[in-house]
This record gives structure tokens, sequence and C-alpha cells, in this order.
């Protein structure tokens, strides 16, 4: 099984130096990746998340592959509907090409109505938005000159150029477990990125997502929580998890306001190696 990390870079511990420190030690601990999430903006009264501290993940990504060289760059998840697909795909084209091909772009439709409200974008169109996003993106990654017709992400794209393409093609892990991102994973992506649910509860969508797309390359990754106490019993959630045929996991604080980045860390490398 792979094992990534996510990176300190949301909620009140989030800082640049921490970012760095977490990263430099995923690469020397033999881990798959190191991941980041995204809010943009949010409600000063939100629940959730419990702190609006969220640097920004691409430049997130950009910074740590500065000062890295093997581990893999993942976003958990980008939330696309609420992006204008173009920009993004020019941001995610130069970090895959300066990290020389370690992207993977985790996207999800977002759950946050005041958020897509602040951006000016139609929550109830995020899942048609969505696919229309992934496809221009592709086609713009791919095609050169490229023509995209659009329905509902205002673009006017006959005949234009983006370049330099992605050296290597950015493979797209869909987030969610909702019957519409399971049909948009088997249709359109390149794996599926659950989040948090336990290896009985995953089990049945892992079976339905490897039954649809048995090649191996097909990756089925979770995101799960841990607080960096009980090594035994996040080794022994691992290996339920691929029992079932879960390939990758990504580990993030239970807590990340309070839990102890270092000793998550240091517990997932210990595990990573074996």
């Amino acid at each position: 099984m792979q094992l990534g990390i996510h990176l300190p870079h949301a909620g009140e511990q989030a800082d640049p130096a921490a970012i760095r420190r977490v990263a430099l030690q995923a690469e020397d601990l033999g881990l798959s990746d190191v991941w980041v999430s995204e809010h943009i903006i949010v409600p000063k009264d939100a629940t959730y998340p419990p702190s609006p501290r969220f640097y920004d993940p691409v430049l997130t990504l950009t910074w740590v592959a500065a000062v890295t060289k093997r581990v893999r760059l993942g976003t958990s998840v980008l939330v696309l509907p609420m992006r204008h697909p173009l920009p993004l795909a020019k941001e995610l084209a130069t970090l895959q090409n300066f990290s020389e091909g370690r992207l993977i772009l985790g996207a999800g439709v977002g759950w946050l109505e005041g958020e897509f409200a602040a951006l000016g974008v139609p929550f109830h169109e995020r899942g048609r938005r969505m696919d229309e996003g992934m496809a221009m993106m592709r086609a713009v990654w791919t095609q050169d000159p490229v023509t995209f017709p659009t329905k509902y992400i205002a673009a006017d794209i006959k005949d234009m150029r983006m370049t330099p393409l992605p050296t290597t093609p950015i493979p797209i892990w869909i987030g969610g477990t909702a019957e519409a991102a399971i049909k948009r994973t088997i249709n359109a992506a390149d794996g599926g990125h659950g989040s948090r649910l336990p290896p009985e509860q995953i089990a049945p969508i892992v079976k339905r997502l490897r039954a649809a797309r048995p090649d191996p390359a097909f990756t089925i990754s979770m995101r799960i929580r841990w607080a960096g106490k009980d090594e035994g019993e996040l080794r022994a959630r691992l290996a339920a998890y691929a029992d079932i045929g879960v390939q990758h996991v990504m580990v993030e604080p239970e807590n990340r306001e309070i839990d102890d980045w270092d000793a998550i860390i240091a517990g997932v490398g210990r595990i990573a190696a074996g």
C-alpha cells in the first residue's frame, strides 16, 4: 500500500516553515506523496472548517516541489466548480512540468454554499460545471490549438493555444462517495479518493469501482484521520483497507489544530518502512 501525509498548510498550525519541514520528512521517510486541501473563503461563523487559515493549495505544492525531488504532490481536493478552468489548467500544467510529473489532481464538487456565493459561482450547477471543467482542462492540456464548446462555464475557446502542455498526463482522482461522484469516478477519472469512511463502509464502493475499472493503474485511495498516538490501531486499520482493495491512503491529523504533526508523520513513516 502507498502512504501519504497531509501537509500543515491549513489550520492554526499552518506555517510555511512547517510545510517545508513535513514535506522533507515525508521524502526522507519514503512516503509516497504529500497533500493539501482547499477553501478559498469561508463564512465567519462556520462550524467547519474550524479555522479559516488555508494557504493556497497550488502555490503550497509549488513551494514544496521546489524543495523535494521524489514525493508526489496531491490535492485533496481542489473544488473545481469554484474556479475557472483555464487559469487553473495553466497553473496545474506549470506545476506538473516544474515538478517533473509528480502532480495528482484530487478534485471534488464542494459543499460550502456560502463559499460559492462569495465567488459568484452557482452552487446548484456545481456538478455540471465540474464535468465541463474537467473536460475543458483535459482539452487544453492535450490539444494545440484547441477548440472547446461550453454550456455552463463562460468561455469562448475557438482555435486557441495554451502552452507549454504538461509533459506527462495529470491524473485526476475524484473525491467523494455520493452516487454522482461514483459515476464520475468510473466514467471520467484516473482514480477514486474517498474520505474518512471505515473499511466496512467503503468496501462496497471499492468493489464497484474495481469491477468497473479493473486496470490496476486506476487508483483507489482513502483519506483517513489519525491522532498520532496508537500506532497499532493505525496499522490494523491500514491492513483492513488493503484487504478490501484500497491501494493508497493519505493520513491527516484527527484534529489539525492541536495534534502533533511530527508524531503523525513519524508513525506513518515507520509503517511505510515495514
